[in-house]
């Protein structure tokens, strides 16, 4: 939503457009940080709530004087005088309650706000390493529910401390009163808070767990709904769904849990207030039996403590929240505190950082003895992919390696450079929910014919076609309404867009059937030419349109040469990629035109 701009023009400043540094020493750090980081709002939520309760507190004292000056001796006067000072009293403190509502929304609304930025900018910042990390599950959980309960608990910096402050006012009225009441006011309070500390500790080891046990059964979900097509052929889909239900149910008793130790602090929350309005009441009417209080201060003594029956539940539900926060807090901070797993390490004169190269240069990865020549479509090939993707992990700078970019050590060249000009397009890359065209340009302005040219050589056009809207239409998260197939067709669509100097593609075809995965690496190579391109496949339609094929061992380079090279003197290679089709199919694929013979099949299931 964008801000309403002021009388000038000119937007609002936005405080939490710079989250700020947060303490991650601790939960209660933290929550105190988010407090510090709006130091005004907080004294004026503190100010606005202390007045509001001790305003409350006064009704009796005015109600009382009404009474004694007033009703008791007849003067009309007085009880008009009273009763005005009462009505008077009661709009003032209604238009403070509205002021104190809407500061301690707008405190409660910076925290979720700083606190959600600070989350998606750490998500960010771990980038591709996210999920290395920790689970999808746990940032679901830290998003939606912690970040809510951190900002729940601040309401202790409003009420919480205007409930103190209003317990010591009462307490000190009912000195000027009777002091044995005021001793009964001063113990009782303790007491409660006493007996309501064991049940907060329970709750905050019993919420713990849950939140621990609903990240996990979060994480289960995405995976299921992700691989539920996949389960389902497997045979594998009950297996799945009754361990999901054991889980289910664990998290369900744990909640169950969590919900009688609530209980049991909202009933001491509330019936602890009523028995000790009871107990105090009891104590003022033989006092005044006594002729020790006046009919006046009777009343006065019953309002005393029925308006503490809030700033008491106030306080036990600030202790509520509080633990609560506390726990989510904690969550939060663990999350924050972790680093990526590929940094720009610090510059020292032994280890100085350094420019990327200026022009189009080698990536080599010693490991591997992998090296991508400048302007060449290279493929690797080997029997295990998980060795290409490390190779192109390295390459790509997503792990820690001895890799070098024009002699260069990629490690002593800023990350944000290698960003910049070297892309590593994985096959199960995340898309996001949105429109295609959105999903397809990312963050960068691309018109619609450069989309629709990158749609043609990722051989998309069908699926653009098959869209109730075109490039317009809506395209679920992780891309959930499209096919396989089609799901990595768009993934390479975004990348070419991109158009990066050095694309680094792990099987960018294998979920295609023969014919589109034809016409893909028949595109690909004109959509590229004279670009760095590296791709992992087997596949001897990508394999023949290569100008350098790299044949991969147990992760090492066996042998090197063109497609057809390898085949006549490799019997590894010639075994790794021999598939059950016409060889002139891998020998003469289709173009890259726009005839029928470069126009989509049907896809299959995949390979």
């Amino acid at each position: 939503m964008t801000p309403r701009r002021r009388a000038d023009g000119s937007l609002p400043e936005v405080s939490y457009a710079d989250p700020g540094v947060p303490d991650l020493r601790g939960g209660a750090r933290y929550l105190w940080w988010l407090v510090t980081r709006q130091p005004g709002r907080s004294a004026a939520g503190a100010l606005l709530a202390t007045v509001w309760m001790v305003l409350m507190a006064l009704t009796p004292y005015l109600l009382s004087r009404a009474v004694d000056d007033g009703l008791a001796p007849g003067h009309r006067a007085a009880l008009t005088g009273w009763t005005g000072a009462l009505l008077g009293l009661g709009v003032l403190n209604a238009g403070i309650g509205v002021l104190r509502h809407r500061t301690m929304t707008r405190l409660r609304m910076d925290a979720n706000f700083r606190s959600v930025k600070l989350v998606v900018g750490q998500s960010v910042r771990l980038g591709a390493g996210l999920a290395r990390r920790t689970g999808t599950g746990e940032v679901v959980t830290i998003g939606v529910g912690d970040v809510l309960t951190i900002s729940q608990s601040l309401t202790v910096v409003g009420p919480g401390v205007g409930a103190v402050l209003a317990y010591a006012v009462v307490a000190g009225l009912l000195l000027s009163v009777s002091p044995p009441l005021a001793a009964v006011v001063l113990l009782g309070v303790p007491v409660i808070v006493l007996l309501v500390g064991p049940p907060l500790g329970r709750l905050r080891g019993a919420e713990t767990e849950y939140r621990e046990r609903q990240g996990v059964l979060t994480a289960r979900i995405g995976d299921l709904a992700g691989g539920l097509r996949v389960l389902n052929g497997l045979g594998g889909k009950g297996l799945f769904a009754d361990a999901f239900r054991r889980d289910s149910r664990r998290l369900r008793d744990q909640g169950y849990r969590v919900g009688a130790v609530t209980s049991w602090i909202q009933a001491l929350g509330t019936g602890l207030p009523t028995v000790f309005l009871a107990v105090v009441t009891w104590a003022a009417a033989r006092l005044a039996v006594q002729g020790s209080l006046t009919v006046g201060e009777l009343v006065a003594v019953y309002g005393y403590a029925a308006v503490l029956v809030a700033p008491v539940a106030f306080i036990v539900e600030c202790g509520h929240q509080l633990s609560r926060g506390v726990v989510a807090a904690r969550r939060v901070v663990r999350f924050l505190a972790l680093e990526p797993s590929v940094t720009d390490g610090p510059a020292s004169a032994a280890h100085p950082l350094q420019d990327a190269p200026a022009e189009p240069a080698v990536l080599h990865d010693p490991r591997s003895g992998v090296r991508v020549v400048p302007g060449a479509l290279t493929v690797l090939a080997g029997a295990r992919p998980a060795e290409s993707a490390a190779v192109v992990d390295r390459l790509g700078r997503y792990a820690e390696s001895a890799a070098t970019w024009g002699g260069v050590r990629l490690d002593a060249i800023p990350l944000v450079q290698v960003r910049e000009r070297v892309l590593v397009a994985d096959h199960e890359a995340d898309l996001f929910a949105g429109s295609l065209r959105d999903l397809l340009r990312g963050r960068r302005d691309h018109d619609d014919a450069a989309v629709r040219r990158a749609v043609h050589a990722a051989v998309a056009d069908d699926i653009v076609l098959g869209l109730p809207d075109g490039l317009d239409s809506a395209v679920d998260a992780q891309g959930r309404s499209l096919s396989g197939g089609q799901r990595q067709r768009v993934r390479l669509a975004r990348a070419l867009l991109a158009d990066p100097e050095v694309l680094l593609a792990v099987e960018p075809t294998s979920a295609l059937d023969a014919h589109t995965e034809a016409a893909v690496a028949a595109r690909l190579r004109t959509a590229r030419a004279g670009r760095t391109t590296l791709v992992t496949s087997t596949s001897p339609l990508v394999l023949d349109r290569a100008d350098l094929v790299h044949h991969l061992v147990d992760g090492k380079v066996a042998a090197t040469g063109t497609h057809r090279e390898l085949l006549d003197r490799e019997p590894g290679y010639r075994a790794l990629v021999a598939r059950d089709a016409d060889p002139a199919d891998s020998l003469d694929p289709v173009d890259g035109g726009t005839g029928a013979a470069g126009e989509p099949a049907a896809e299959g299931a995949g390979r």
